[in-house]
């Protein structure tokens, strides 16, 4: 009855991990999507995004309330506590980038005018590097590899850096062309939105070397703006 209780345990703790990655492929399927419906003046797509969020929302509330049981019934220590612990803290990351998502899908809903081919091309650059390092960050939490959460972590500086080129080349091209070009304005915002994804990413990252090592690993910022 033990060895079956035991086995019942892991199971329900595999199911909070494989509910939690789940989540985050739903997350990154949004971003990108969300990406293409921008770029491509896609209101339709952009719209289903938004009705997507749901899907996030309602997954974190499972994960939750799964991880409480899990607390309340097995009192879990050592790994099996971190297991859950970072169910906690990564399900709410990837709520959060489900909400950019989101809010990237509303402002391609608003834009209603075909983007400058620079900020496009701007943007866009910056909309692959967030989902790559999302990519990297839920493989990494799926195959329990402190390697490749290392390698998200490393991401980040070259994502800085397209950010602060991107910030500052559409604000030199919001600044000279002015009301002639509002889609650019909103793009600002899109790009903080990326550059945030990015930064969930890396605390995703740095959970599963939490939950791996025991090891906390925060990593600083210096705000741009």
């Amino acid at each position: 009855m033990e060895r079956q209780t035991r086995q019942e345990y892991i199971h329900d703790l595999e199911v909070v991990q494989n509910l939690v990655a789940t989540m985050g492929d739903k997350a990154l399927d949004n971003v990108e999507k969300s990406m293409k419906a921008l770029l491509g003046g896609d209101t339709a797509l952009a719209k289903s995004v938004m009705k997507a969020d749901d899907v996030i929302d309602d997954m974190i509330i499972d994960v939750e309330d799964k991880c409480i049981l899990l607390i309340a019934k097995q009192q879990p220590i050592a790994h099996d506590l971190r297991v859950i612990a970072t169910g906690f803290k990564i399900s709410t990351d990837i709520e959060r980038i489900g909400d950019h998502a989101f809010d990237i899908a509303k402002t391609a809903v608003s834009v209603n005018e075909p983007l400058n081919p620079d900020c496009k091309h701007w943007i866009e650059e910056l909309g692959n590097s967030a989902a790559a390092m999302l990519r990297r960050a839920v493989k990494a939490y799926r195959d329990k590899s402190v390697q490749e959460a290392d390698e998200v972590r490393k991401l980040d500086k070259q994502m800085d850096d397209v950010f602060e080129h991107t910030f500052y080349a559409l604000s030199d091209f919001v600044t000279k062309e002015g009301a002639r070009q509002k889609g650019a304005t909103q793009l600002l915002f899109i790009a903080r939105f990326l550059e945030r994804i990015g930064d969930h990413a890396v605390n995703i990252a740095e959970w599963v070397i939490y939950l791996e090592t025991a090891e906390h690993i925060h990593q600083k910022k210096n705000r741009l703006i």
